[in-house]
């Protein structure tokens, strides 16, 4: 293991964390917990400027817009019953289908102040298969996500997630959707192992200056960490991590119109087993943000990204560890609508990022949706999906391992009362990876499950 497990867990303990980041462009599902609405930014307050989603480091708001409540303490607990066609996740090409049962209790602390936004959440979980008692597992999942303002204009946000499970496919759904974001710095997490142990950590810490009326400056530093404590679950995938930074300067030319430019850097690593494969990014963005209306964002961001790419020597072909450079355009666009009923994020990008288990830092092109509808007053709607090709940079160097990973997942959820909640919904997950052992056997994923929660909500203080 070449980051430790400290590592991750001491990311977890940051001061400043925020909430959890969850697997990018993974289908979420299963385990409904109590709302935990997103921070995405300092909210606007007379002459105050709000974060532009590019350089915020943040997710979209998943809740609608009557639903968010601060300073509650909430928990409870949640069954789940799923069948999945894929729970092994065979070499052979005949997948092993299976019934799985997980208990998942959870609790969370949204509170408030006039200078303080925490929002913290717990959820471990118990998962028993009915065939496969081998895989029977035991999760760990929690975040921090905290905005603190240090003083009228100057305001420090930050994140941490943390994530142990062998299936990535059976965690609480903390977001209430698939975590949608417009930011530019994102851990590539869309490679997904059926079954196998896994370790994954994400943070973001964030300040942010407004030293004018219309001018904010700011800056933020980001790592990640994918672990496969045993190897051998997973041929031809490998851990890796990665650690980003930015500045960035943000004008507001009028109440609506947000423009801006941001450099960041970015190094990314991923250990095979011939030695470590590093790259490192310098870009520099351009970005523009329409805020149409207080909860209706557009933003769009591009400009120039080169990278260095350095790779182990692959005897006997090449005595020596060979190299890569260049340079490569990146854009992306963003948009967010948080109504009283309706709650929609979508976003796109074209980067360079992190390789997410596979043998280098990859271009990234991604996109991702979430859909959430309020139907009747106890009767909401999901639909939350992402598509990623990852193309491996100086993959002829280093053997082929591009793909692409497709996932999708539609749920109903229907309140029961004051505390219990009922949810049904399926999963699609596509993956073509004709290189990696583990996804090209088996590259297709069905789950189905029902989930019922009993919750509870108390405020806190008077």
């Amino acid at each position: 293991m070449k980051l430790s497990v400290r590592t991750c867990v001491g990311l977890l303990l940051l001061p400043a964390a925020t909430l959890w980041s969850q697997v990018e462009n993974a289908p979420t599902d299963s385990m409904p917990t109590a709302p935990v609405p997103a921070v995405v930014g300092p909210q606007s307050s007379g002459d105050q400027m709000l974060t532009p989603p590019p350089v915020s480091g943040q997710s979209y708001p998943t809740s609608f817009a009557s639903g968010e409540r601060s300073n509650y303490l909430r928990g409870g607990m949640a069954f789940t019953s799923a069948y999945t066609d894929n729970a092994v996740g065979s070499l052979t090409g005949h997948p092993v289908s299976d019934v799985s049962y997980s208990v998942a209790p959870f609790i969370a602390l949204d509170e408030t102040t006039p200078r303080l936004h925490l929002v913290s959440t717990y959820a471990p979980g118990f998962t028993f298969y009915q065939r496969e008692s081998a895989l029977n597992e035991q999760d760990q999942n929690a975040s921090i996500n905290l905005q603190y303002r240090l003083s009228p204009h100057v305001t420090l946000s930050a994140r941490d997630g943390f994530l142990k499970s062998s299936n990535v496919l059976n965690q609480p759904d903390l977001a209430a959707a698939g975590a949608v974001s417009g930011g530019t710095q994102e851990g590539n997490f869309s490679v997904i192992a059926p079954i196998a142990d896994r370790l994954s950590n994400s943070g973001n810490v964030g300040i942010a200056f407004q030293f004018a009326a219309n001018g904010m400056v700011g800056a933020s530093g980001t790592l990640t960490n994918l672990h496969y404590p045993d190897q051998a679950e997973v041929p031809g995938l490998f851990d890796s991590s990665s650690q980003a930074g930015s500045v960035f300067y943000s004008f507001r030319a009028s109440k609506m119109h947000y423009i801006g430019v941001t450099y960041e850097y970015q190094r990314l690593l991923s250990y095979p087993t011939a030695g470590q494969n590093e790259t490192q990014t310098h870009a520099l963005f351009f970005f523009y943000t329409l805020y149409a209306m207080s909860r209706f964002s557009i933003s769009f961001f591009g400009g120039p990204q080169y990278s260095d790419t350095v790779q182990p020597p692959l005897p006997p072909l090449q005595p020596e560890p060979s190299s890569a450079r260049a340079w490569t355009p990146a854009a992306g666009a963003s948009l967010s609508w948080q109504g009283r009923l309706t709650n929609v994020a979508v976003s796109y990008s074209h980067v360079i990022s992190g390789g997410g288990g596979l043998i280098g830092a990859v271009h990234m092109d991604s996109a991702s949706a979430s859909l959430r509808q309020q139907m009747m007053r106890n009767l909401s709607g999901s639909l939350a999906g992402g598509y990623v090709q990852n193309d491996v940079i100086g993959s002829t160097l280093a053997g082929d391992e591009n793909g692409h990973t497709l996932s999708g997942t539609a749920s109903l959820q229907q309140q029961v009362g004051q505390h219990i909640n009922l949810q049904l919904g399926y999963t699609r997950l596509h993956q073509d990876y004709s290189s990696v052992a583990i996804l090209a056997a088996t590259p297709n994923t069905n789950r189905e499950f029902v989930s019922i929660s009993y919750q509870f909500s108390r405020p806190l203080g008077r």
